[in-house]
């Protein structure tokens, strides 16, 4: 297995974990939080889903897959009031009242998930073992290669997409009684 098979099976496993976190759940499902400042299944994929569309676009040189989704999910590329979510924004460091913004559907979810990760399987199909080794980002000691940073989003994708499993599994719980 080269790199490029391994770069796809790896993000197949968070493709196929972010549909079992999201399938069959409602609207409100999506959205429930476990508390005040716990953020919900569909922040959560949305968060993931931004996360690696930001950043596979970011280390290939490709526009990302968003601004053909943001007026989807009901938010403007221009929305600048202070806390609102806008532009390119992907989460990171969000508060309570941002993460109670994500409202979505599965279907939407999925929908923008797939769009994305048909981009980064595109992207990753083509790389080899040489191309891990160049340098995507140079603001940090050390500059960041290609494979760290894919695997640093791999590793997020999975973490996140297990915060939506374990809170799904409680929502499930809970509407059984």
């Amino acid at each position: 297995m080269g790199s490029a098979e391994l770069l796809v099976d790896a993000f197949g496993r968070v493709q196929e974990e972010v549909h079992a976190a999201v399938d069959g759940l409602s609207p409100e499902e999506l959205a429930v939080r476990l508390d005040d400042d716990a953020n919900s299944i569909a922040w959560l994929c949305w968060h993931l889903t931004r996360v690696q569309d930001d950043h596979v676009a970011g280390a290939f040189g490709v526009k990302q897959v968003w601004p053909q989704w943001r007026e989807r999910f009901g938010l403007s590329q221009n929305d600048t009031r202070q806390g609102d979510i806008g532009g390119n924004d992907i989460g990171y460091g969000h508060n309570s009242r941002q993460v109670a913004q994500i409202q979505a559907s599965a279907d939407l979810l999925t929908g923008y998930y797939e769009a994305v990760h048909e981009q980064t399987i595109r992207l990753a199909s083509t790389v080899t073992d040489a191309d891990l080794e160049r340098i995507v980002d140079e603001r940090w000691d050390p500059p960041v290669t290609l494979g760290v940073r894919l695997v640093s989003v791999i590793s997020d994708c999975l973490q996140h997409v297990g915060q939506a499993a374990f809170v799904r599994g409680i929502v499930l719980r809970r509407a059984r009684g």
